[in-house]
């Protein structure tokens, strides 16, 4: 068990070390359309790679899950196969938004450090093809709103 405060520390020496194994600029939030973003996602129980489609305007969210949803046989084919898409999935402050994600498919735990270098290939790995596909289909999806 890990007080609040040596759980913060741990939490920002992990995310510490993964920018310095992996120090490249990665696309996140500069896809250039406001709400639609790519994340990194660890905690106590999970690691992830994100797409969150997130912005205040639902019919715009609607039209970009609804476009990659047109491109989902060539995501889950050529860069992501185990891609899941959620049109409602629940953040932990309740927000419901839509996610494409790939979860990380081995236990892992934020606080355990044997599972880092692990998951930081994974995040190196998923999120490069995340980005391809984005790159690839850029302007295809921007035509949705």
């Amino acid at each position: 068990m890990f007080s609040k405060e040596a759980s913060a520390q741990l939490r920002k020496t992990f995310w510490t070390s993964f920018g310095k194994s992996f120090p490249r600029k990665w696309l996140s939030y500069n896809t250039k359309i406001k709400g639609f973003s790519f994340k990194f996602y660890a905690d106590t129980k999970q690691a992830m790679v994100c797409l969150d489609i997130a912005s205040n305007d639902e019919l715009k969210n609607l039209l970009l899950y609804e476009q990659l949803l047109s491109l989902k046989s060539i995501l889950v084919t050529t860069y992501l196969p185990t891609a899941v898409f959620d049109e409602a999935y629940r953040l932990e402050n309740g927000k419901v938004i839509k996610r494409i994600y790939v979860p990380y498919p081995e236990k892992f735990s934020i606080h355990n450090k044997d599972t880092w270098a692990d998951v930081y290939a994974f995040f190196n790995e998923k999120m490069s093809q995340f980005e391809l596909f984005y790159y690839e289909f850029e302007d295809f999806i921007k035509q949705a709103i």
